[in-house]
């Protein structure tokens, strides 16, 4: 289901969008601001898990669509969240092993849309994503996605490196993607698969890279040492494809 309001402004709005369980991505909050309704949605924020964002004046009133937000926006997700759960149940539906990318604090919208869009095309079963420090499914990633967010289950997780280690338990392993690791030619990538990319600057955090079992590296041959998220995130796919026929 596609949600038609990429913003929510106004205190009431806002409560009654976290209470009501919208898939809330960011919510930002005028500094300074800690009167009754705020405090309220400080409140409701802290029970999801959501981090709020203290700001200006002059930057919610240039984020401000109606120029009505009395100090409180809220950005909602584009498309609804799915579990982890779904995106196991669908490898099940399809009688195939799983095949997850799982993206460790993605920024751009435009890469999160590319790599939504090469996860449906190569066959993967659902993207993970982290709640915080990362961008969610906003209109540019739906935009950029061309459609795949229809079809591609996105599940959003408090813990990248807890969900590994859940998704071990079902017989799932991991390899990230990281310049330090073994070429992807030599890996076996075939058999129930996640696959991890970092952050576009940090590459995969340390924490999360340490809970998985392969490192691949993507062969590099020109002057420069890496490839963009999404491209990278591709190139990783198609190989599992290459692999698994």
């Amino acid at each position: 289901m596609a949600y038609e309001e990429f913003t929510i402004e106004g205190r009431n709005a806002v409560i009654e969008a976290l209470r009501a369980g919208k898939p809330i991505d960011r919510l930002f909050v005028l500094d300074g601001c800690n009167d009754g309704p705020v405090s309220t949605i400080k409140r409701e924020a802290k029970k999801r898990d959501l981090i709020v964002k203290f700001v200006d004046k002059d930057r919610l009133d240039h984020m401000s669509e109606t120029g009505h937000h009395q100090g409180v926006i809220a950005q909602c997700a584009a498309y609804e969240y799915a579990e982890v759960s779904d995106i196991l149940a669908r490898a099940r539906e399809k009688g195939e092993d799983p095949f997850i990318i799982l993206l460790d604090n993605i920024e751009d919208p435009h890469n999160l849309g590319a790599i939504i869009r090469s996860a449906n095309l190569a066959g993967a079963h659902g993207v993970i994503i982290p709640k915080n420090r990362a961008v969610g499914l906003t209109a540019t990633v739906a935009r950029t996605s061309a459609g795949a967010l229809n079809y591609t289950p996105v599940a959003k997780v408090t813990n990248l490196a807890r969900t590994i280690e859940d998704l071990k338990k079902e017989g799932i392993w991991f390899a990230c993607a990281d310049m330090d690791g073994v070429s992807m030619y030599k890996q076996n990538l075939t058999g129930p698969i996640g696959l991890v990319i970092g952050n576009e600057g940090e590459g995969v955090s340390r924490l999360v890279k340490e809970k998985c079992d392969y490192v691949c590296a993507i062969p590099m041959k020109g002057d420069i040492d890496s490839l963009n998220a999404s491209v990278a995130a591709g190139v990783l796919m198609y190989e599992v494809v290459r692999q698994r026929s």
